[in-house]
């Protein structure tokens, strides 16, 4: 066993390089550049003025404490939480598509 593991350190899964995303969610981090980037890092796990979203669907739950689901996720994007504004009104169904499945990347 590694001594991380027998320490109990966990070991965050890395995000999908860059180069290796599909076209999919290349279009999901150009909507994530345009409307989420000011607020969330992407690749840095660490916040900004939201909490990081490296390994968001790697974890059990979101930072709000609700499952780690797509339909959860949506309906944060669309109807905001907390600081978060809503975004239902900024995106088309694609974008937002393209965005969920740049998200599993991270």
């Amino acid at each position: 066993m590694g001594l991380g593991v027998m320490a109990g350190c966990r070991v965050e899964p890395k995000p999908t390089p860059l180069g290796e995303l599909n076209q999919q969610q290349a279009r999901g981090r150009t909507v994530f550049q345009t409307h989420c980037a000011a607020c969330h890092y992407d690749r840095k796990n660490e916040p900004l003025h939201g909490p990081a979203l490296v390994g968001l669907y790697k974890k059990p739950v979101l930072p709000s404490g609700a499952a780690a689901t797509d339909e959860r996720v949506t309906a944060t994007i669309e109807h905001g939480r907390g600081l978060m504004p809503a975004m239902g009104n900024t995106m088309e169904q694609q974008e937002l598509d393209d965005l969920l499945a740049y998200l599993h990347t991270l």
